[in-house]
């Protein structure tokens, strides 16, 4: 004859075995945060992102890299004879071509290195942060601007000082506003295409080849060489750096490149980037 022996249950209101000093305080003291992150401050975050990871620094490094080439031929080239506003082609013509790259990557990076989840846990308000990638783009964009001006006025005066140049400052202010235009565009679309893609490979892929893809179109076939003068953003950004001379046409023809480039991608970016699943 076997019995069977039976624990007794412990009663839901029995007490806790544990001791008094290792039971969880029922209210953690200490003030409670009652504001939200300041945007500064996330803005300061975004632009920190861009510079403190390998790929961001490297590009940056590879940037400083091709201007110093560039600078070093130009300033031996011919005796260094060119005006200023020759230098500061060649100091903005890279960074337009690298930069957009970094802004990519500032989007990127939340998907690609999955680090969103601490991202919008830290800021569920996806809103906030999508604007401090934008906005700390644009801002590096206009500082890239700003360290251009200084290395080209700093190569011509060398040019003069150095190498007998009599120098020729002269530099329209149109002139100037249409190569930070060509920059800042480029970068902002860079941004509209990591905000849709979400992959950096892809986004960077697609930014090259999309220009590379219109150009060859346009020589095959004729009737599309119409339309890219108008959608194709490589053609219609080159007036930019001729801006006084621009016609309405050229105007028109930017802006509706822009609007299929930049505007649209960025839009639905956003759209897509606020729906977006995060892993």
């Amino acid at each position: 004859m076997s019995t069977t022996v039976t624990e007794p249950v412990a009663s839901p209101t029995a007490e806790s075995p544990l001791p008094a000093t290792a039971r969880i305080p029922e209210r953690i003291p200490g003030e409670r945060p009652t504001a939200a992150i300041p945007f500064s401050r996330l803005l300061l975050v975004e632009l920190r992102k861009m510079v403190d990871t390998r790929a961001g620094r490297w590009l940056l490094i590879g940037i400083g890299a091709v201007i110093a080439l560039a600078l070093t031929i130009m300033f031996f080239n011919e005796s260094g004879h060119h005006p200023f506003a020759a230098y500061l082609q060649a100091t903005t013509m890279p960074m337009a071509v690298i930069l957009p790259v970094v802004g990519i990557l500032a989007v990127t990076s939340e998907w690609s290195q999955r680090t969103g989840l601490v991202t919008y846990t830290l800021e569920p308000r996806r809103a906030r942060v999508t604007w401090a990638k934008f906005l700390g783009a644009m801002l590096a964009g206009v500082a890239a601007i700003a360290l251009s001006l200084a290395l080209a006025a700093v190569m011509h005066q060398g040019a003069i000082t150095l190498r007998g140049y009599s120098g020729d400052w002269s530099l329209d202010n149109k002139a100037l506003l249409g190569a930070s235009l060509y920059v800042l565009l480029g970068i902002a679309q860079g941004v509209g295409f990591g905000m849709l893609l979400r992959n950096t490979p892809a986004a960077i892929v697609l930014y090259f080849v999309l220009p590379i893809a219109w150009g060859i179109l346009g020589d095959l076939v004729s009737w599309l060489d119409g339309a890219a003068s108008w959608l194709d953003m490589n053609r219609t950004m080159n007036p930019l750096f001729l801006v006084e001379s621009m016609t309405g046409e050229q105007w028109a023809q930017l802006a509706t490149s822009v609007g299929v480039w930049v505007a649209l991608p960025v839009a639905l970016g956003i759209w897509m980037l606020h729906r977006a699943e995060v892993k």
